[in-house]
């Protein structure tokens, strides 16, 4: 299985065996050794229905495989990055935050929920990875925050600072606030995003 290593706060690094990495398309910065890229389509599974998913959601993921022997380095426009483990898991994650991904992965696609593009724009983490292996995540402004969630403390944040979230916890939208007058965004539709269960929230201190 190839490995990602973080090669530095910005940076990541990925070690190929006769093994191979899916990435963000442009995100390679570097690389040594004897290394193949090509394209390998948009993420979020093959056929029909996977197309359909993709354009009700916004879905903008278009990635690359790398395979061979030696070392690529991936980052994109300065962000922070941090890799992250996963244990036959899924992991919900905004697309756009998603940088590389390595071992025995499948991406789909999952619909956020009725709203959702009024804050953002785009698709709210309507990209989910699941399997056994490594995931690379971006962040905007500082390294990403890791934030727990548990049946007595349900966690409420912005969606424009979510980032990804993984374990047993589900999402809702809470619609009947006004805080988002008071940071800066009283444009489009006021709501925030609402976890409960037990899992965590990884979160960037910037907004999209």
């Amino acid at each position: 299985m190839a490995q990602l290593f973080e090669h530095s706060k910005k940076v990541i690094e990925a070690h190929l065996v006769g093994t191979s990495i899916r990435a963000i398309s442009g995100s390679m910065i570097a690389y040594e050794g004897n290394v193949q890229f090509k394209t390998a389509g948009f993420g979020g599974g093959d056929g029909v229905l996977a197309g359909l998913k993709r354009r009700a959601t916004g879905e903008k993921l278009s990635l690359m495989e790398c395979n061979g022997h030696g070392r690529v380095f991936f980052a994109v426009n300065g962000q922070h990055v941090t890799v992250v483990d996963l244990a036959d898991e899924t992991l919900q994650v905004e697309s756009q935050q998603l940088l590389a991904f390595a071992g025995n992965l499948r991406t789909d696609v999952r619909f956020a929920g009725v709203g959702s593009g009024a804050a953002t724009g785009a698709g709210l983490f309507t990209t989910t990875v699941t399997g056994q292996g490594q995931v690379a995540l971006l962040s905007a402004g500082g390294p990403l925050i890791h934030l727990e969630v548990s049946p007595q403390y349900p966690l409420v944040v912005d969606p424009d600072a979510f980032v990804a979230a993984h374990g047993n916890i589900n999402h809702s939208f809470v619609t009947d606030v006004s805080w988002r007058s008071f940071v800066g965004q009283d444009a489009g539709e006021a709501f925030s995003l609402r976890w409960d269960g037990q899992g965590v929230v990884l979160i960037q201190p910037a907004e999209r």
